[in-house]
C-alpha cells in the first residue's frame, strides 16, 4: 500500500471559453517540481507574488491522466487491496473540481479521476475474479454546497441528504 499520509495537491485548470471571451488573464504561476504556486495581485508589479507550497502542483499543461497516475493511482491501488480511500476535491465554484473529477471526453488524457478510478477498480476485479475472489464495491460522490449535501450518484442528484451521526458513535464509550 502507498503512503498513508494525507496529501494536499493543487491543480490549475485552463481558462474556459467564458473566461477567454471576457479577456481574463492568468495571475497564477507554478513551480510544479517543487509543488509551489505563486499568485500575483493584478496590476501590482511592485508587490511580490504570494507563495504557497503543496505536496503536488499541476498546472494547465499537465493532464488529468498525469495527475491520476501520480496521486490517485496509488490510493486506488490500495482500495483494490481492501483499504478505504478518499479523494476530497475542494474549491470555490468554477475552480475546476468537476473538470478534474468528472473530466471531459476529449482529449482522452483529460478523462476525469472518477471514471479512471472506476476503470482501475473494475479491471483489478476482473483479474482477481479468475481466482474466485468476491468483491463489494461502494462509491460515494457527494456535493456539499451552502451546507446542503447531495448524492451526485443517486437517482435524484437534486434531493438533499440528511447528515446523521453513526450509531456506533452514539454509544457511551465514544465521546464526540
Amino acid at each position: 500500500m502507498g503512503s498513508e499520509a494525507v496529501k494536499v495537491v493543487v491543480r490549475c485548470r485552463p481558462l474556459n471559453g467564458r473566461e477567454k471571451a471576457l479577456g481574463c488573464r492568468m495571475v497564477l504561476s507554478m513551480d510544479v517540481r517543487h509543488g509551489q504556486c505563486f499568485i500575483q495581485k493584478p496590476g501590482a508589479t511592485d508587490e511580490p507574488a504570494k507563495q504557497f507550497t503543496f505536496d503536488g502542483a499541476y498546472f494547465m499543461e499537465q493532464t488529468t491522466e498525469e495527475m491520476y497516475n501520480e496521486i490517485a493511482y496509488p490510493l486506488v491501488e490500495g482500495v483494490t487491496e481492501g483499504y478505504n480511500g478518499t479523494i476530497f476535491a475542494y474549491g470555490q465554484t468554477g475552480s475546476g473540481k468537476s473538470f478534474t473529477m468528472q473530466g471531459v471526453p476529449e482529449p482522452a488524457a483529460q478523462k476525469g479521476v472518477i471514471p479512471r478510478a472506476f476503470d482501475h477498480i473494475f479491471e483489478s476485479i476482473q483479474v482477481d475474479e479468475r481466482q474466485n475472489a468476491k468483491f463489494l464495491v461502494r462509491a460515494s460522490y457527494l456535493e456539499i454546497y451552502n451546507e446542503e449535501v447531495r448524492d451526485l450518484l443517486g437517482s435524484d442528484p437534486k434531493q438533499r441528504m440528511e447528515v446523521t451521526e453513526p450509531e456506533q458513535l452514539k454509544s457511551p464509550k465514544f465521546k464526540v
